[in-house]
């Protein structure tokens, strides 16, 4: 997860337990119709959403920037899926091509050149015809416009996490270059969007 997390991860945040985002649900329904079998998890922190998909036989790759989520993964999974440990900017971490990525609840933590990064290093680790799935926070949760303003629809409400709100006219304008085809709102206790997007075959 974001940088925010490097130092605030604690055992504490297994009480979310293992059950999944209904994102991930939403995700692994969509991988399975279209036939993909091995995915890249940004940002998996203890694989509370990987579960899913390892239980419907995907290969799941993992990065995580904390020490301590990745310890509590391995509790759940032992060594049976790579996970990178290291910041979702720093990628890619392989030269690997997946047929899907999962991305949950990550974007929102980063700046623009950031987000702008993220979104092309999936992109360009995606298979021809590989999908990519990213949930982002709206602006419609209830936090939104509430915190210290850093940035155009950018609030820190809590200290360190500095959240970007989207709108269907900002998912349209980052994502657009990557394949974008879907845009759905989804409540996930607060407002996401569930965007999708598909790499052509060239």
């Amino acid at each position: 997860m974001a940088e925010f997390w490097e130092d605030n991860y604690t055992e504490k945040q297994e009480m979310w337990g293992m059950k999944p985002a209904i994102s991930a649900v939403l995700a692994k329904d969509y991988f399975i119709e279209k036939r993909i079998s091995n995915i890249l998890l940004p940002g998996i922190g203890y694989g509370r959403n990987a579960k899913i998909f390892k239980d419907n036989g995907f290969e799941v790759t993992g990065i995580e920037i904390s020490k301590t989520a990745i310890k509590l993964a391995r509790k759940h999974f032992g060594h049976d899926m790579t996970i990178y440990q290291g910041s979702v900017k720093d990628m890619p971490f392989d030269s690997k091509k997946y047929e899907g990525v999962f991305c949950h609840a990550l974007i929102h933590l980063l700046a623009k050149k950031e987000r702008e990064k993220l979104i092309l290093d999936c992109y360009d680790q995606l298979i021809e015809n590989g999908y990519m799935i990213f949930t982002a926070i709206t602006k419609k949760a209830p936090n939104f416009g509430k915190g210290k303003h850093i940035g155009k629809d950018r609030y820190e409400f809590h200290e360190g996490a500095k959240l970007f709100y989207f709108d269907e006219a900002s998912v349209e304008e980052e994502f657009g270059e990557a394949g974008l085809f879907e845009i759905v709102e989804i409540d996930e206790d607060q407002t996401f969007y569930l965007i999708k997007c598909q790499k052509p075959k060239v």
